[in-house]
């Protein structure tokens, strides 16, 4: 029986790992997404980072992407710039691989 028990130990240890691996990803994603977006609503510095994190926080309303959207696509909308949903969830998906690759080379 052990041997059982050290794969099911294994299995979960992976699944933990995976878990988080997506949640610093999708975190990561958000912040870079918060700065593409902040670029774009002609935020720099301090006011485009603590933007980015207001991006970040944003995730957390609900499961799954479409908070972040509304956040972005609100925010673009409510400052009359033409940035349409296709066009923020092509660069979420963009930005999904770099912020992988980011988080696995730390």
């Amino acid at each position: 029986m052990s041997g059982i028990d050290d794969r099911r130990k294994a299995m979960d240890a992976k699944l933990e790992h995976d878990s988080e691996l997506r949640f610093k990803v999708n975190n990561r994603r958000n912040k870079l997404l918060g700065l593409w977006a902040a670029d774009k609503l002609g935020l720099a510095g301090d006011a485009a980072a603590q933007y980015a994190k207001t991006v970040v926080l944003s995730d957390f309303e609900a499961p799954g992407d479409d908070d972040v959207l509304r956040k972005v696509l609100g925010d673009f909308n409510a400052k009359s710039l033409k940035v349409d949903e296709k066009t923020i969830r092509l660069k979420m998906n963009e930005l999904i691989e770099v912020a992988h690759d980011q988080v696995v080379k730390e």
